[in-house]
């Protein structure tokens, strides 16, 4: 089952430099205007075609708008074969409408 993730843990995991990598399912012109630094833009309708087009790390953060539609896509990931079983696959709670951390513009 997926988890959700408070917005000032994923800020605490990118400023100590633990392994998260953030998946932001938003379109590109809205990821554009900014996004989580370090964050990667797959859009939510490309994701099950790109997925194999990546090393997925131990700990995934999923983020969209509101956090909801980031749920369904953490769920698809969380059963994708090519995602280790041990890997925590999280979604960011409240989205980017919760997000009070730094953005960076693309």
């Amino acid at each position: 089952m997926v988890e959700d993730i408070a917005p000032e843990t994923v800020t605490e995991k990118l400023e100590n430099g633990d392994d998260v990598q953030v998946i932001d399912i938003r379109q590109p012109p809205q990821f554009a205007q900014g996004h989580i630094p370090g964050a990667e833009n797959i859009p939510f309708p490309e994701l099950p075609q790109r997925v194999d087009e990546h090393d997925w790390g131990n700990e995934i953060v999923v983020v969209c708008p509101i956090g909801q539609s980031s749920q369904q896509a953490a769920r698809m990931l969380e059963s994708y074969e090519g995602v280790d079983e041990d890997a925590r696959v999280l979604n960011l709670d409240g989205g980017y409408r919760d997000w009070d951390g730094a953005l960076e513009e693309a």
